[in-house]
């Protein structure tokens, strides 16, 4: 007698699980997982550096022209569907930045300023976009 083929869904089981983060902001323009290596403890597989807001005031000039300027409102984000970034969530901010540093995302613009950031650089903008209301 042939043995039945079940079809039934069994949870994915690995070393890794998606991380939770319970920040104010949440994941407003979409929800990107962080990678976390369970035998870790939790910490994220490659530690990566903390951002400094400060640091990145002498960064966000090639930023503002489409993400706006804090205390302006700029017209480039509606007409061409830009995402206001003021007060996102600073891991989103960093993982949507190394996605267009691999390639993962395309744009024509964020292709050429991700590619110019180093990882700090992204720590940093992102740590200063979360911190806008």
């Amino acid at each position: 007698m042939k043995k039945k083929f079940s079809f039934r869904i069994q949870p994915y089981k690995s070393h890794y699980e998606v991380a939770n983060f319970d920040d104010a902001h949440g994941f407003r323009a979409g929800s990107i997982g962080v990678l976390c290596d369970r035998r870790s403890g939790g910490r994220a597989a490659d530690a990566a550096p903390v951002g400094n807001a400060q640091n990145a005031r002498d960064k966000v000039s090639m930023c503002i022209g489409c993400h706006g300027i804090p205390g302006y409102k700029a017209s480039f984000p509606e007409l061409y569907h830009v995402p206001m970034i003021a007060g996102q969530n600073a891991k989103y901010i960093e993982a949507a930045l190394n996605e267009y540093r691999k390639g993962a995302r395309s744009h024509p613009t964020m292709d050429a300023v991700a590619g110019s950031l180093s990882d700090q650089d992204i720590a940093d903008l992102a740590a200063y976009y979360s911190s806008l209301k």
